[in-house]
């Protein structure tokens, strides 16, 4: 049993993950009459749409990180543990922790997705993912490690790998990244490195299938290509990326492109948790009716990106992204409450509100229903819908000046290289 956790007759709600989903169904259920357990490895939420920033030096890790402790200060029935779930035990109603065990009444499973490298050893060890604000630290550093070194080498083909930038992936966290690593290109690497020479830089956009943002309209995917072309970007759509070995990406047509930095954001699979039967499972995501519960478990639901609910409109499962997460966790937070009221519960239907993309300065695209818009308009809906959408009144001012000051100097301030020397000699 976890310590210092009240015990009183109130039904126990235990939620795992504190992503979009996760969280939301916290918020919803603050002041109902259970106990809410929220349990994350991290003591923060991320705002994930916007880590392909940290790692271009637009913005801190902690604008755009919140503490979820912070957030359920004044919530009397609501608890957060950080810990590690390791097992459900659906038989006897209990989960497994790092900390201790844990009875529950309702389980919510919110624990979203990482990366998926389909089974290539060498791109899992080589390349460079961007899941989560510590790994887009990473990236950060990566980068800027490569250019200093770039700037030390002699040789020409061999600076060229320290300064070409492969990105695999044409959804949005690619299509943004190469965005604004372009911008970067031509507005703030010249001045940082004068010595060298980035007419010689190339990056590159590979994309699998035959279009870019796959989830987007056919003309929005179109105006993201061209803007990207008109940055200098090399888009390869159609093209698959088959290994790498740290210098050189191999392509399944036979090309190798040089380069020491390969972003991988060309795919996502649900994070996986023992004790959910093998038959819910349906290619990797965890199978659940239209009240997000899982098939075969009665009291145990699943919501957000790691969830595969279908409905008329979604044959093949509801898209990944934060606004089905925040949908299902708002009517999973009712129908709870209406179950134990012995009242019907609803079933979930997904309403898109639309999509979007930035691809940098003035450039964007937007799917609204019908309407279909790019350019300056589009970069500014871009822009106040994420802004208003991240957590904190602190960090929505932080991130606005962030972005007001890039904009007004074409320059981001945040380009440290922070590693860890604590093994490093004096």
């Amino acid at each position: 049993m976890f310590a210092n956790l009240p015990q009183n007759n109130k039904k126990r709600i235990v939620i795992i993950g504190g992503g979009f989903g996760g969280l939301k169904l916290a918020e919803k259920l603050a002041f109902s009459p259970y106990q809410v357990v929220l349990i994350d490895k991290h003591n923060y939420h991320q705002f994930q749409p916007l880590f392909y920033q940290v790692a271009t030096a637009g913005l801190e890790p902690s604008a755009i990180s919140f503490p979820v402790r912070k957030i359920f200060q004044k919530i009397p029935n609501l608890h957060f543990r950080m810990a590690s779930v390791l097992e459900i035990d659906a038989e006897n109603n209990k989960i497994k922790t790092s900390i201790g065990d844990l009875d529950y009444h309702y389980l919510v499973v919110a624990i979203g997705t990482t990366t998926n490298f389909f089974g290539m050893k060498n791109i899992e060890e080589k390349a460079m993912p961007m899941k989560s604000t510590a790994e887009a630290l990473l990236l950060r550093n990566h980068l800027l490690d490569n250019y200093e070194k770039a700037l030390n080498t002699t040789d020409i083909e061999e600076r060229k790998k320290f300064m070409n930038i492969v990105v695999v992936g044409g959804g949005p966290t690619g299509v943004e990244l190469c965005g604004t690593l372009a911008e970067m290109q031509k507005y703030i690497f010249p001045l940082d490195y004068p010595e060298l020479n980035f007419m010689e830089m190339k990056i590159y956009l590979l994309e699998g299938s035959g279009k870019l943002l796959s989830a987007m309209s056919a003309e929005s995917s179109k105006k993201a290509k061209e803007y990207l072309e008109e940055l200098g970007v090399q888009v390869l759509l159609n093209t698959q990326v088959i290994d790498y070995d740290g210098e050189q990406v191999s392509v399944k047509d036979g090309r190798v492109l040089p380069a020491r930095n390969l972003i991988w954001a060309a795919g996502v699979m649900p994070n996986k948790i023992k004790g959910i039967p093998e038959t819910s499972i349906f290619r990797g995501r965890i199978k659940v009716d239209s009240f997000s519960c899982i098939e075969g478990m009665n009291n145990v639901f699943a919501i957000g990106d790691v969830s595969f609910m279908t409905e008329e409109a979604y044959p093949n499962g509801h898209p990944q992204v934060a606004p089905v997460a925040i949908q299902n966790a708002e009517n999973l937070a009712k129908n709870i409450q209406r179950f134990d009221k012995g009242k019907a519960m609803q079933p979930f239907k997904y309403n898109d509100k639309g999509a979007m993309a930035t691809i940098g300065r003035n450039k964007a695209v937007v799917d609204i229903k019908k309407l279909h818009f790019g350019g300056f308009m589009a970069w500014i809906v871009w822009m106040f819908v994420h802004l208003i959408s991240i957590i904190g009144v602190k960090n929505k001012i932080l991130v606005f000046i962030n972005w007001a000051w890039n904009y007004i100097t074409y320059d981001q301030s945040l380009r440290l290289i922070i590693k860890n020397e604590k093994n490093k000699p004096n």
